[in-house]
């Protein structure tokens, strides 16, 4: 078996490893200079940021597991927070240390912010998904589940945040399944499984540059700034062109970006249809506003919420990985920051900083990274492609690939190591 992969993301990576692990020596290209793909690190002012600012769950074992494998340690490399939802001066959520699912419950029944009423629908909702195991008969919105349920003000203060932050899509095009596959996994496992890691180092360094040298130790290639300009299959094999000339290969994984695996898949009669489903899938942006402040400036916590701003969550880089005065603000999904030009939309963080928190200080710098096309909108009932194509030895790899989760780290390692492990079951 002689495979190769395209893309050197989470999802191409973490196939990689997967083959390199059992001794089968893998060629990777990625067409940029550097590893990570969306989640990447990407250096400003001479200091070291992330393209966006991710968190992962204690649930997302595949991507946990896979990050030691290749010589991370998790209780090193993120901090770990219990189950928490602060929104400044108006929600605030802490489960205790409890067995699940009475973390959860015992967190809502004592949520500041809530009248009592409203507590008790929060856990009644917890308990009616539970009832039915997060399986719903058929998909919908979540809009259109919460207010089955009689959500009211908990969609804003509790559901909405939770739904932006899993999905990264509005709550009324949301699909409803895919939060309750993350809901499953993170609140209804053990307590430790709705933990959240944040990272202390960048998203290449934490795990696709370690990969790559994992890779290359056990006999791989892992070539960079080499982009596949296109797919050809030749009888049993695929020969993939390149800049640097052709290669043939055995199998082949397209763990690229959409819209790069539909370039390629275009040209290809027997993956036309492939590409234009992948064309027709819609796509959410995160906007990243990176802040720098004086040295002693830090937030109350190294992770809280805005209520009703442009700014949704706030992450103190300082606490969290050293970076001390750099604060980093996210706001995923589509919204009307994204009508500001990116100086307006510093600018209105600073000022959100400064009401809400009173840091009256003036940024030293500032930069913002938009990725328009941070994941797809996991929209109800969405068509998203299979791993499998009409090639039997051309796979496909990433985070929009048919599965339950939605565009997540987890859910790109799961499709990596999925293609892997097909081809595995080859030799």
């Amino acid at each position: 078996m002689n495979p190769a992969i395209i893309g050197g993301g989470y999802a191409g990576m973490a196939a990689a490893v997967t083959l390199a692990a059992q001794h089968i020596p893998v060629t990777v290209f990625e067409s940029a200079r550097q590893l990570g793909g969306r989640a990447r690190g990407v250096w400003q002012r001479d200091t070291q940021l992330d393209n966006g600012q991710h968190i992962l769950l204690g649930c997302y074992h595949h991507t946990l597991n896979i990050i030691q494998q290749v010589g991370g340690n998790i209780e090193r490399d993120f901090m770990r927070l219990p189950l928490q939802l602060t929104l400044y001066n108006r929600f605030e959520l802490k489960a205790p240390r409890l067995p699940a699912p009475l973390h959860l419950l015992a967190g809502l029944l004592t949520a500041h912010g809530l009248s009592a009423g409203q507590r008790l629908k929060a856990v009644r909702f917890i308990l009616a998904l539970r009832r039915i195991k997060f399986r719903l008969a058929q998909d919908i919105t979540v809009i259109e589940l919460l207010r089955a349920h009689k959500q009211g003000e908990l969609i804003r203060l509790l559901w909405e945040p939770i739904c932006i932050s899993a999905l990264n899509t509005p709550v009324h095009k949301a699909s409803a399944q895919v939060l309750l596959n993350v809901l499953r996994d993170s609140l209804n496992g053990t307590r430790a499984d709705s933990d959240m890691l944040l990272p202390r180092l960048d998203f290449s360094a934490l795990f696709p540059d370690r990969a790559a040298e994992y890779v290359k130790h056990h006999g791989g290639k892992v070539l960079t700034a080499c982009a596949v300009e296109e797919i050809i299959p030749q009888g049993d094999e695929i020969e993939l062109l390149t800049a640097q000339g052709a290669h043939r290969f055995s199998h082949v994984i397209c763990a690229a970006s959409p819209a790069a695996a539909a370039r390629l898949f275009r040209p290809v009669p027997q993956l036309a249809p492939i590409a234009a489903q992948i064309e027709a899938i819609p796509y959410q942006p995160i906007y990243t506003v990176y802040l720098q402040y004086p040295q002693h400036v830090r937030l109350p916590h190294p992770m809280l919420g805005f209520d009703q701003c442009y700014t949704q969550w706030l992450f103190d880089k300082g606490q969290i990985a050293g970076q001390k005065g750099m604060i980093a603000a996210v706001i995923s999904a589509e919204g009307i920051h994204q009508e500001l030009e990116h100086e307006q939309l510093a600018q209105k963080v600073a000022l959100e900083l400064n009401e809400q928190l009173g840091i009256s200080e003036v940024p030293l710098w500032h930069q913002v990274i938009a990725e328009k096309r941070a994941t797809l909108s996991c929209e109800a009932n969405i068509s998203r492609p299979t791993h499998t194509t009409p090639l039997t030895n051309l796979l496909l790899a990433g985070d929009y690939i048919q599965g339950d989760y939605p565009s997540t780290l987890e859910g790109a390692v799961i499709s990596g190591v999925r293609c892997a492990k097909e081809l595995l079951t080859l030799i």
